[in-house]
C-alpha cells in the first residue's frame, strides 16, 4: 500500500493512533456510532416542531445537542476520567533526540486498515509527517517549526522541552480517582512534537488563526491598489486545507468533516427562519493535564464592500481558549463564544 502526506494529514493513513488493540477501536467507534443514532431522533423530532410552530429557539437550545461528546462531559461529574487518557503510551518518559528516531514506537506495527477506506485519528500519523518536513527541508523538524512561528510573531511558542527555563509556563492539572485535583504527572513530548509537543499562549493562537484567515480572504480583495500585502499562505492553499475530506469524521462536532489537519464545518441552512449552520474552521487539543481550541469563523463578506475596497481582512472572528487541566470539552464552547461576537458586530 501508499500512505500519502495527503492521507496523513487526514488522518485516513491506517496509522495507530495510542491504542494498539484495533478489535478495541472498532467497540468504541460502534458505540459512538449507536449513541449518536440514539441521539439522532431526538433531534429530527426537535426540527419538527419548530418547523411546525414556525418558532425559532434561543441560541442555547439550537447548539444543545451540537456535540454528543461534549454534552456528555458536561454532564459527567467531575473527575471522571477519559479514558483515551488511559493509554499507557500518553505517559511516556523517554527523550527522542530526533523525529526519526521516534517513529521506531509504531514503525512495525501492522496497520489498522488500507490507506484511504477509513478515518481514524492518529498522532502518530503526525510524527510521521514531521519526519517527512524534516528529511525535505534537511532542518531538524523543531527548528523548522520555531522559525515558521517566529515568521508569524507567535514569539511564546515553544517546544515543550522539560528541562528548559520557560517564561511563564503553566502547571497543569488532573482530577485523581477520588475527583480531587492534583499535579499532571511528568511526561516526555520529545516522541510527538508535530502532535502535542508545543507551548503556546492564546495570543500567539490568535496570531496563528488571525493569519490563515488573512490569507484565506486576501484573494476575494482586488481593489486595493496594490496596499495589500499577501498573506502568509496562497487563498488557494488555505482553501484546500478547510475542504472537507470523505470518509472522515469529527468527535468534537458532528456537523463538521475533518479537512487537512483542520474540522471543518460547511455553510448549511435546509429550512427558513429555523437552525443555520456557519462555516468554521477548528481544531481542540488534549494533553496531559492541559486542554485547548482554536476556532476561526470566517465573516460572509459583501461583495460590494470587497469590490470597493471599504474593508480589509481578515474579517471574522477568532476564538482561542487554553485550559491547564486534562479533558476539557472546549469547542463547543468557544463556538457560542464566536457566535456572540459574530451576532454583536451585525447589531452595530
Amino acid at each position: 500500500v501508499a500512505v500519502t502526506t495527503r492521507l496523513l494529514v487526514s488522518h485516513l493513513s491506517g496509522i495507530r493512533h495510542y491504542e494498539k488493540d484495533i478489535t478495541k477501536v472498532k467497540e468504541e467507534k460502534e458505540k459512538a456510532n449507536r449513541a449518536f443514532k440514539l441521539t439522532k431522533p431526538s433531534q429530527d423530532k426537535e426540527q419538527k416542531e419548530k418547523e411546525g410552530k414556525g418558532i425559532e429557539k434561543t441560541d442555547s437550545v439550537k447548539l444543545r445537542k451540537e456535540h454528543e461528546g461534549e454534552v456528555k462531559s458536561r454532564n459527567s461529574k467531575p473527575g471522571r476520567k477519559d479514558k483515551e487518557f488511559e493509554q499507557e503510551e500518553y505517559y511516556l518518559k523517554e527523550k527522542f533526540e530526533s523525529v526519526i528516531e521516534s517513529l521506531k514506537i509504531f514503525k512495525n506495527d501492522p496497520l489498522f486498515f488500507k490507506p484511504g477506506s477509513q478515518f481514524l485519528y492518529s498522532t502518530y500519523g503526525f510524527t510521521l509527517l514531521s519526519a517527512v518536513v524534516e528529511r525535505v527541508s534537511g532542518q531538524k523538524f523543531t527548528d523548522y517549526m520555531l522559525k515558521m512561528f517566529r515568521d508569524l510573531d507567535m514569539l511564546s511558542t515553544v517546544v515543550d522541552d522539560n528541562e528548559a527555563m520557560i517564561y511563564n509556563r503553566a502547571r497543569c492539572y488532573v482530577y485523581n480517582k477520588k475527583g480531587r485535583l492534583v499535579n499532571a504527572p511528568y511526561v516526555d513530548n520529545s516522541y510527538k512534537w508535530a502532535g502535542g509537543g508545543f507551548l503556546s499562549s492564546v495570543g500567539d493562537l490568535l496570531k496563528f488563526g488571525n493569519a490563515l484567515l488573512y490569507s484565506y480572504q486576501a484573494g476575494q480583495f482586488k481593489n486595493t491598489n496594490g496596499k495589500l500585502l499577501p498573506g502568509y499562505l496562497k487563498p488557494d492553499t488555505v482553501a484546500m486545507m478547510w475542504t472537507p475530506v470523505p470518509k472522515t469524521e469529527v468527535s468534537w462536532d458532528r456537523d463538521g468533516k475533518y479537512a487537512m489537519a483542520w474540522a471543518v464545518v460547511e455553510k448549511n441552512q435546509q429550512y427558513g427562519c429555523c437552525r443555520q449552520q456557519r462555516h468554521y474552521a477548528s481544531h481542540t487539543g488534549g494533553a496531559v493535564g492541559a486542554s485547548s481550541v482554536l476556532l476561526i469563523l470566517p465573516e460572509e463578506l459583501d461583495s460590494e464592500a470587497v469590490d470597493t475596497g471599504q474593508v480589509a481582512p481578515p474579517r471574522g472572528v477568532i476564538v482561542s481558549v487554553i485550559c491547564n487541566m486534562q479533558s476539557v470539552s472546549l469547542n463547543s464552547t468557544a463556538l457560542k463564544i464566536a457566535r456572540e461576537f459574530d451576532k454583536e458586530k451585525w447589531a452595530q
